[in-house]
């Protein structure tokens, strides 16, 4: 009878020692979770810190290519060319380009 309450009391040791091996890597593991979500959120800020500026730098980037490509149709009108109305849509799609890239990039990081 003795016998079979030191196995009792074994497996109920082996059971607790399990049971809080178990608990206290759940509680790291919580942990670890935790410091990724901080990570995460750093990351995200950090993101849309930069990503800020770019939108603006592309607009100012939009805004020299509008003008420069605008000289270059008006003097191209102005030479005479054949290929006035082509430099003409080449420029408004590039500048289109460029806006819609920046609008779509305040949609994606600034959602606030």
């Amino acid at each position: 009878m003795n016998r079979f309450t030191a196995l009792g009391r074994g497996l109920l040791l082996a059971a607790l020692t399990t049971t809080t091996t178990t608990f206290a890597q759940s509680v790291d593991q919580t942990k670890g979770i935790g410091a990724g979500v901080q990570v995460l959120t750093q990351t995200t800020r950090d993101l849309q810190d930069y990503f800020r500026p770019m939108t603006t730098v592309m607009y100012v980037i939009a805004a020299i290519v509008g003008i420069f490509g605008a000289f270059r149709i008006y003097s191209k009108m102005q030479a005479g060319d054949q290929d006035v109305q082509k430099s003409a849509v080449n420029w408004g799609g590039s500048v289109l380009f460029l806006l819609a890239f920046a609008a779509i990039l305040q949609a994606v990081f600034f959602q606030n």
